[in-house]
């Protein structure tokens, strides 16, 4: 079975559905590669407007499998991977929607804050608790900047505690915030009116966005990247994901 599920809604909508539920949609290198590709030829067809991102179970993505990251070998893998889905889906020139509901957690809320519109369900866990994996949050920070102020970014990353929907609504992270069963439909209402719109003043508003901020995000994540992978490389790093697999507190080097 994909673990990236492509079904068009109308013909001028598709929905992916990230399909690891077991595992709550954990990030792996072959998740982000199918993503990647999924939206890549979603957006090859010119009759599709609009790409609504959601996630199969109990939850929307809990960010990367730590299992898979504990491979060192796989580290700069998964690191460059989810570097270039991030990018994949800020740059395609689709309206993309987030249909979160559950969790939205590191990475997998890196590809939540990617979209350019959210909905999420009432009481979803929304947060970026890298540092107590002895990581840094760097891929996801550019989108922070974007959407949230720097006391909201400074309250995220350094207390890495995961906030529910309503707050994430309250700092700009999340646009509406819906009954779990309403998730789908809001996206969906949403996306009926884009549709309003002419698809190339569309594309050229979407553009524009981007290129009124002094940097892109290409920059800012390739950046981010470097930070990213020296963290990862540490030794905080290999206590921090061995800590969490073994389901016990880390034990951080005074």
């Amino acid at each position: 079975m994909s673990i990236v599920l492509i079904e068009k809604q109308s013909p001028q909508i598709t929905t992916l559905t990230l399909n690891r539920p077991e595992r709550r949609n954990a990030l792996t290198i072959e998740l982000l590669t199918e993503l990647i590709a999924a939206i890549d030829a979603t957006a090859g067809d010119e009759q599709q407007r609009i790409l609504i991102l959601r996630g199969a179970g109990q939850a929307f993505c809990t960010g990367l499998d730590l299992k898979e990251a504990a491979d060192e070998k796989k580290a700069h893998a998964t690191a460059e991977m989810v570097a270039k889905t991030l990018i994949a889906i800020n740059q395609t020139r689709l309206i993309t929607i987030a249909a979160v509901h559950g969790a939205a957690v590191a990475g997998g809320a890196g590809i939540m804050s990617a979209c350019d519109f959210v909905v999420a369900a009432v009481r979803t866990k929304i947060g970026y608790p890298e540092v107590r994996r002895g990581l840094v949050a760097g891929l996801v920070m550019t989108f922070l900047r974007r959407q949230v102020r720097e006391r909201e970014i400074r309250e995220l990353l350094f207390g890495s505690e995961l906030i529910d929907a309503e707050r994430a609504r309250e700092i700009g992270l999340v646009n509406r915030v819906v009954a779990p069963d309403q998730v789908m439909n809001e996206a969906e209402k949403f996306a009926q009116s884009v549709l309003q719109g002419a698809p190339g003043a569309l594309a050229q508003t979407k553009r524009l966005i981007q290129e009124l901020w002094s940097s892109s995000v290409k920059e800012d994540v390739d950046l981010a990247l470097k930070y990213h992978m020296k963290a990862r490389e540490s030794d905080e790093a290999r206590e921090g994901i061995a800590a969490f697999n073994e389901k016990r507190p880390p034990k951080w080097a005074k």
